[in-house]
């Protein structure tokens, strides 16, 4: 069983930027046709898709977000990240890290989920 764990700080100052880590148990993030990406869900509003990077390695962006955004991974330790640069308090979220079995750009096509990890960006 496919299990993922989100890590980063819980706080972050404006301006600055977030990191996050997601590390995958039970199953290699290389394998298969799997896509594994980041989601975010801010107070108040729905689930947004932020991006994914592929079995493969190929990697997607969301398009509004994709000036801020990085999403790399480290194959030796079977893990992912998501930096998200010049964060506002607007980007404060509880983050999740994901994992699709086919290609999406909907939450909804990632209903392999982290518990999620909450950010504040706030000075």
């Amino acid at each position: 069983q496919v299990q993922l764990q989100e890590s980063g700080p819980g706080l972050v100052k404006p301006s600055q930027t977030l990191s996050l880590t997601c590390t995958v148990s039970g199953g290699s993030i290389t394998s298969d046709d799997d896509y594994w990406g980041w989601i975010r869900h801010p107070p108040g509003k729905g689930l947004e898709w932020m991006g994914a990077i592929s079995a493969s390695g190929s990697i997607y962006y969301r398009p509004s977000l994709k000036s801020r955004t990085s999403i790399s991974r480290d194959t030796s330790k079977n893990q992912f990240t998501l930096q998200l640069s010049s964060v506002t308090p607007e980007d404060t979220a509880v983050y999740f890290c994901a994992r699709a079995l086919q290609w999406s750009d909907s939450p909804d096509g990632y209903p392999y989920r982290g518990r999620g990890t909450q950010v504040t960006v706030s000075s």
